[in-house]
Formats: structure tokens, C-alpha cells, sequence
């Protein structure tokens, strides 16, 4: 394979972009701009064998890419780069500070953030009285389940910020989007230190891929139906009673 393959793969996907390629046809071409002179279909069919599928490869830890025969570190941190590409670029689309006035744009603000992440993140949400995004901030990385740390956190950075509203999201890397006990209780913390300091927490999102939970939606933030679309959130805001239906949810667990 020489470079007649590689001006024909260049025009297949110039014509039609990657909608016609094979998984390892995209790694394979994705790995023509780190080493040029190298057969890299065979590369591509090693890292697919390795890490299952192409969303494996490209969530893969970057010193277990490096291992592959053919790869290195220069090549594995190329590849690593695309799913932090891929969220700048939503980033970029909605904006660095953007309004959330309804449960489906903080779903996918949250979405741009988390989605592709290979360790559970949590991140927090500071609003304004119009709901505009002041600041958003990772507090943790690798899980949620020390609590009582996270209201610290949260309350610190809520005074530096002076934020008015709050929403809180991390991610299930695994696929499951239901919420644990675990999650239920550290929502219901951080609401009761945000309300100390007169601060509402609007909702807690999770994402699994591009798949969303939100807990408004789900009613957890409010004992009334909520419909997920635009039409149901005209004033996206928190509802602190519903401290007692986590009680209620987290009991029946």
C-alpha cells in the first residue's frame, strides 16, 4: 500500500466524508497524518482487535495505545486528542457561557463537556439570575462516592464565583444512566449546603455517551410531571422541596 492507496482513501473521503468506511478504514486513515510512511491498515486492524471498536481505540488510555505494534507515544497522543477535539468543537458550538433556560440545552452543555470520557467526572455548573452559564469547573475526577467532600468544594467555589444557581452533572462511562444511591445522596447533600448560602441547585445531569438523566426531568427535583422537550422548562429553575422526595427515593433503595 503506497501512495496511490493512500490518494484514493483521501478522495473517498473528501467525496463522501466517513459515512462509507469500515472502522479500521478511519483509523487507518486517521493515522496517515502521524506516520506518513507507514502501512497503517495494518496498525488500524491491531488497535481493533486490542480495544473492540473504534469509540474503544479512541477512549483507550494513551500509554496502553503507545503499546500497540506500529504505535508509539507521538502517534497514541494523536489519537487521544480526538475525543477532547470532539468536545471542544460542541464546546464551540454552544458557547463558553451559554443561557440554560431549558432541562434539553443543560443537557447538552453537559453532554459537550462529559461525553467520551473514560473515568467518571463531576463537574458543577455556576448560573446568574438569567440562568447564563458564570463558570463551570471539574471537582473531581474517578467517582462520587466521598460526598461530604464535594459540599466543601461546592461551597467554596460558589462564594468565589457568586453564583445565584447551580447545576451539577457527572458521568456513567459504563452505559447505565440510572441513578445510584450513591448519586441520589450527594445531590441531596450539595442542595442542602447550595441552600445554606441561598444558592438553588437547578438539577443534576448525567451522561452515559450522549445519552442524558436529569433529575429535574425525572421529577427527583419536584413532585410534578416534567416532559422532556423545549416547551416544559419556559423558566428552568431549582425546586428545593424536593429534598424530601430524594428522602422518599433514597429509602426505597
Amino acid at each position: 500500500m503506497g501512495e496511490g492507496h493512500r490518494a484514493r482513501m483521501t478522495a473517498r473521503f473528501l467525496k463522501g466524508g466517513f459515512d462509507n468506511f469500515e472502522e479500521h478504514e478511519v483509523l487507518e486513515y486517521m493515522l496517515f497524518y502521524a506516520l506518513p510512511r507507514v502501512n497503517t491498515n495494518d496498525i488500524a486492524h491491531r488497535l481493533l482487535k486490542k480495544f473492540g471498536s473504534l469509540a474503544g481505540v479512541l477512549e483507550a488510555g494513551e500509554a496502553d495505545i503507545a503499546l500497540v505494534k506500529g504505535m508509539g507515544d507521538k502517534s497514541a497522543a494523536y489519537l487521544t486528542m480526538f475525543p477532547d477535539l470532539l468536545r471542544a468543537y460542541k464546546k464551540s458550538k454552544i458557547g463558553r457561557k451559554p443561557a440554560l433556560r431549558s432541562i434539553k440545552q443543560a443537557c447538552e452543555f453537559c453532554v459537550a463537556m462529559l461525553f467520551g470520557k473514560p473515568y467518571e467526572e463531576f463537574y458543577v455548573m455556576w448560573l446568574n439570575t438569567q440562568n447564563r452559564v458564570i463558570h463551570s469547573e471539574k471537582l473531581s475526577e474517578g467517582g462520587i462516592k466521598e460526598s461530604p467532600v464535594y459540599t466543601d468544594k461546592v461551597a467554596a467555589s460558589a462564594l468565589r464565583h457568586h453564583a445565584v444557581k447551580a447545576i451539577i452533572a457527572h458521568n456513567h462511562p459504563g452505559g447505565n444512566l440510572s441513578p445510584s444511591p450513591s448519586d441520589l445522596t450527594t445531590t441531596q447533600l450539595i442542595l442542602n449546603a447550595l441552600a445554606l448560602l441561598n444558592i438553588e441547585l437547578v438539577d443534576h445531569i448525567i451522561v452515559s455517551n450522549e445519552q442524558t438523566f436529569s433529575f429535574q426531568a425525572d421529577s427527583l427535583m419536584g413532585k410534578r410531571e416534567i416532559k422532556q422537550t423545549d416547551a416544559y422548562a419556559a423558566e428552568y429553575s431549582g425546586v428545593r422541596q424536593f429534598v424530601a422526595v430524594l428522602a422518599e427515593e433514597i429509602g426505597s433503595r
